[in-house]
């Protein structure tokens, strides 16, 4: 006859197995508790604001440089070519794939698709030398020129290209704001993170009368640093928003068809950024 200590043991051991499988059952771990493994997409658009330049111009008969530069961005606004395949990377874009190494670490590569605008009809302060000068509309004197247009256009416009990878850490949020929240429905996360990569810019430019260029080229370097906002639907759909600045140095800038001809720059960038995107598991 068994003893009846051990039978009160074994019913009390089954009776817990049963509640925990039970327990488990009714609160399964919920898709956005853990991202070792998630690969997430996004696409979406930006606005930006660029710090003033220093530009140096260098050619065979000319080396001057232009002091305290400003450029502007070339926004779109709301546009259909953003869902056009055929023209979504004409606006200024933000593209980046990316995977999760932990829960909270990811690295991606991305793209983003500036667009950088010199003011024209500004005078601005330059030093050097250059052909035929006072012939261009420009007016020098004291020191000063003007930006006319058939002295210089210069624009990086499809575009001021960002390649880049960045690692981020993203935090999930939502029990702060109520612990009652399902994130699989609803979920608000915090993400940073540093990045760096080369600039890949598209530059049009007509310099001292020259043939206009507009030329793909590999320019330079840029570093950046982002903070941002995520909220994501239904375990798979997400809206973030972001503040991305940065640092871009381009000593290597393509200005005409002749190789001897070139300019660069350096400037800090601030993106304000809007995208959506998809997160799972393949």
């Amino acid at each position: 006859m068994q003893h009846p200590l051990l039978m009160v043991v074994l019913t009390f051991c089954a009776f817990s197995q049963y509640t925990f499988s039970q327990e488990i059952v009714a609160n399964p771990e919920k898709y956005t508790a853990k991202n070792k493994g998630k690969f997430y997409i996004f696409w979406g658009g930006n606005r930006e604001n660029f710090s003033k330049s220093d530009i140096r111009f260098k050619g065979k008969d000319y080396d001057f440089t232009l002091y305290d530069v400003a450029a502007h961005d070339k926004p779109k606004g709301f546009h259909i070519d953003y869902f056009n395949p055929a023209r979504m990377t004409i606006p200024q874009t933000n593209f980046r794939i990316g995977y999760f190494i932990t829960d909270q670490y990811n690295i991606s590569i991305g793209f983003d698709h500036m667009k950088y605008v010199m003011y024209n009809d500004r005078r601005v302060a330059y030093s050097g030398y250059y052909l035929n000068t006072g012939s261009y509309n420009e007016n020098p004197a004291d020191g000063h020129l003007t930006l006319d247009e058939d002295f210089l256009l210069f624009e990086h416009t499809d575009g001021l290209n960002y390649v880049n990878t960045e690692i981020s850490r993203v935090d999930d949020i939502t029990k702060y704001i109520s612990k009652t929240i399902n994130t699989d429905k609803f979920q608000i996360n915090v993400t940073e993170g540093i990045g760096g990569g080369f600039l890949y810019p598209k530059t049009n430019t007509t310099l001292l009368g020259k043939e206009r260029y507009d030329e793909f080229h590999v320019s330079g370097y840029g570093l950046s640093a982002k903070v941002g906002l995520n909220v994501t639907f239904f375990k798979y759909f997400f809206i973030q928003t972001e503040l991305k600045g940065g640092y871009i140095e381009m000593n290597d800038i393509r200005t005409t068809k002749n190789k001897s001809d070139s300019a660069e720059q350096n400037f800090w960038f601030l993106q304000r950024i809007l995208v959506v995107g998809g997160i799972f598991k393949i």
